[in-house]
């Protein structure tokens, strides 16, 4: 038995690579329940009692488990109610489960599962093979209040994922899912919470998006105007917003080809705003109707990115797009101060403006050029399929349709009709200003006029 006690002491330190832990939490009166399953593996540094060749002793192991459970998931959970953390957890239940038990895809089959019969006593299982299930009990003011959960398990393994749902007392089940230590999470956020999390989500992400940049670099090479450019950076962020709030209202297909498509048109948009720049197209309307038109598809990328943020919204899911696009326009901004300058100071003391356009913009070129070619290799690899159009399918498209095209008819007034009425007004004030100025020119000797008298 001494060889046996020995190895099952080197793989009880072990650290496992993949481990899933999952969590269900439910407020409920003056308590909230913790439900959670992990792998027994995860628990190291705790002994837990074997019979026969290495089987888990049911009979003995409780005590163990409790204090498996306080030491590696009690003492690392931290629950917030509103901004106080409450004290550690009460163990209600711990107990050991088969892998192949399915009782965690609700709170009432979870609890009904870990508060209800034990395992056999009989039963042959493994350390490696088991599930530890624990119910744990926090004390709390009200049900109603708002919960925020810090689950710090991620040193249960190398690579842990973390699969949370939270229970209202009132409204649907809410699913989150972590990859290794998330922070604090709000279960039920505020509007202005979601909304603060998303603007400073949109303004680091277009400052760390190469892609975005390199785009928004070609915007500004042949203008370099704040006042010029503010019209072109908003028609883009329009535009984005359209697409990235109908992909998080399930407009956007759901193909695997899609993604590989959306990146590949933008390098495909940057590839051909950097040409444009070098054969000297310096239209401002067509600048910004083209950032309008590439925007579309600039904002199917940022959905990407936001499909594992969007369960930090709650309740919030409109609110905290446009937060997202809000920071995204302000993070666009900030590189424009940063931008214009540092492009005058390259242009002024560095290479002519003309020969300095073409050379950043071939560079700019060519990165998008590799871009385009690695992502189209990647596309080719998935087959398209047509999607099947139903009638309800067919009218919510229709719908996405007319509300674009509503949009950018508002956009082309805007920008086309009411600006040049507004360039027209600025003139006669100009005009109406200066006339009182002239003064009449005095007349020439012989310039009199001519006063006819009757004889």
């Amino acid at each position: 038995m001494l060889p046996l006690s020995l190895c099952g002491l080197v793989r009880a330190h072990d650290i496992p690579i993949d481990v899933t832990a999952q969590m269900i939490v439910k407020p409920s009166a003056d308590k909230l329940h913790l439900l959670i399953r992990v792998p027994l593996k995860a628990m190291r540094d705790v002994e837990f009692p074997e019979v026969g060749p290495g089987y888990l002793d049911l009979d003995r192991i409780e005590p163990s488990l409790r204090d498996a459970a306080a030491l590696w998931i009690g003492n690392e959970i931290e629950v917030y109610e509103g901004d106080e953390r409450l004290p550690l957890p009460r163990i209600i239940q711990a107990i050991i489960s088969l892998p192949s038990d399915r009782s965690f895809v609700s709170y009432d089959q979870a609890l009904a599962h870990v508060m209800g019969p034990r395992l056999p006593s009989g039963t042959q299982l493994y350390w490696d093979q088991a599930m530890l299930d624990a119910l744990f009990e926090y004390p709390i003011r009200s049900d109603q209040s708002r919960f925020s959960i810090h689950p710090g398990l991620g040193r249960l393994g190398e690579h842990v994922v973390i699969v949370l749902r939270f229970q209202p007392p009132n409204g649907p089940m809410r699913a989150f899912e972590f990859l290794g230590d998330p922070g604090i999470v709000r279960l039920d956020p505020r509007w202005h919470q979601a909304a603060m999390r998303f603007l400073e989500l949109g303004f680091f992400h277009i400052l760390s998006g190469i892609d975005h940049l390199l785009f928004l670099l070609c915007l500004i090479i042949p203008f370099r105007r704040l006042r010029t450019l503010i019209p072109v950076v908003t028609a883009f962020t329009v535009a984005h917003s359209i697409t990235l709030i109908a992909s998080a209202y399930n407009f956007a297909p759901n193909a695997l080809w899609f993604p590989p498509l959306i990146e590949t048109l933008i390098a495909i948009s940057i590839l051909y705003m950097a040409l444009e720049n070098i054969v000297n197209v310096t239209s401002v309307q067509r600048r910004w109707m083209v950032a309008f038109g590439f925007g579309l598809v600039h904002g199917f990328g940022f959905s990407f990115a936001l499909r594992q943020t969007m369960q930090f919204a709650g309740s919030h899911l409109l609110t905290s797009l446009l937060s997202f696009n809000v920071g995204v326009e302000l993070g666009q901004i900030f590189m424009l101060l940063l931008f214009i300058p540092l492009l005058e100071a390259v242009f002024r003391f560095v290479v002519a403006e003309r020969v300095g356009t073409v050379i950043l913009s071939a560079f700019v070129a060519h990165t998008a050029w590799h871009w385009m070619t690695d992502r189209a290799k990647v596309l080719s690899q998935y087959r398209f399929e047509w999607p099947v159009w139903t009638a309800a399918r067919l009218a919510s498209a229709l719908h996405y349709l007319m509300a674009m095209v509503i949009l950018a008819g508002l956009i082309w007034f805007y920008f086309g009709v009411l600006q040049k009425q507004m360039n027209r007004g600025r003139l006669a004030r100009i005009w109406m200003a200066i006339r009182p100025l002239q003064r009449p020119s005095p007349p020439v000797p012989g310039d009199e006029p001519v006063t006819l008298r009757e004889p």
